[in-house]
């Protein structure tokens, strides 16, 4: 267990700098439109090399067939998946701290449930009490953020995240629908190649590249600078690849439910992680004991509701 912890919290410390880094970016002027493509720009590469390397030129074979049979639904799945949700993420780096965005993303817990039921899926009712516990804490994170900007500011910041909450979970449940089968709207996606995590990520963003190219056109950012190509290159690895590879490997090594919930609990972390790196790195402000509470609802709900929804399975 000590192993599993270790390994979903240093997942969290990687997926954290990109509310860190994505915050940066903002403050140098960085527009948000290139730091939310360049990032899936420079993951396309990676995750083609690591394919090459780990699995051989069929691999790389298997997911441009898969591509090109079912382009259409990658294209929906991957824009809505990666680009509504990045985009969006990126966006409301402009308006708040990181581990303001950080804590709001986390609403993405409470989406997935009312995703779920938009699928036709059933969802557990009794862990409602730890999405109130949840949602309060992001209410008074957002309530600290007011009070040090204005009201107008929290609004162009929490209301992108609340669509990234929802657009991230309903690309990956088109996916598992996809390979289910069982939808009827949707194509039944059958191939070894999906059973691999960085296959599906690869074609998710492949899917998304139609809307990166018109995101850029209907945004005309100037070019980016030197600085945003380095950062988004470091977001691309330390959250798109590594962070994504510890995580995967964590709940791979756990076998058991309160060892996956253990695991996943761990990435609630990203909202201290991100709190300390602004502080740290971009001279951020501590937040007062309303921010402060409202972090430790949303961690404390976090834990509590991943560990009901692995009791339940």
């Amino acid at each position: 267990m000590p192993r599993l912890i270790s390994l979903g919290s240093l997942a969290a410390l990687f997926f954290s700098s990109t509310f860190v880094i994505n915050r940066a970016l903002s403050l140098q002027g960085g527009h948000w439109a290139w730091t939310a493509s360049l990032r899936f720009g420079f993951m396309l590469v990676m995750l083609i090399l690591i394919l090459l390397a780990t699995q051989g030129e069929k691999a790389l074979a298997d997911v441009k067939d898969v591509f090109l049979k079912h382009w259409l639904f990658w294209v929906v799945a991957g824009s809505i998946g990666f680009g509504v949700f990045y985009s969006l993420i990126t966006f409301s780096s402009q308006y708040a701290a990181g581990w303001v965005v950080a804590t709001t993303w986390q609403t993405t817990i409470l989406a997935t449930p009312i995703v779920l039921l938009f699928f036709g899926h059933s969802v557990p009712r009794k862990g409602l009490i730890f999405t109130g516990i949840i949602f309060t804490g992001i209410v008074l994170v957002n309530v600290e953020h007011a009070s040090m900007t204005s009201l107008h500011e929290v609004l162009l910041s929490a209301l992108p995240v609340l669509g990234a909450a929802f657009a991230y979970p309903i690309g990956n449940q088109l996916v598992w629908e996809s390979r289910k089968g069982k939808h009827p709207r949707l194509p039944h996606i059958q191939h070894p190649i999906l059973e691999n995590a960085f296959a599906r990520v690869l074609l998710l963003t492949l899917g998304s590249l139609p809307f990166w190219a018109g995101l850029l056109l209907f945004t005309s950012p100037s070019p980016p600078g030197s600085g945003q190509l380095v950062s988004t290159a470091l977001v691309a690895l330390l959250s798109g690849v590594i962070a994504t590879t510890l995580f995967l490997n964590a709940r791979h090594l756990a076998h058991k439910p309160y060892e996956v919930s253990a695991v996943d609990s761990t990435q609630s972390l990203e909202v201290v992680f991100s709190l300390l790196g602004e502080i740290i790195f971009l001279n951020g402000v501590f937040p007062g004991w309303v921010g402060l509470v409202g972090i430790a609802l949303t961690v404390i709900g976090l834990v509590a509701y991943i560990s009901f929804q692995q009791e339940t399975l």
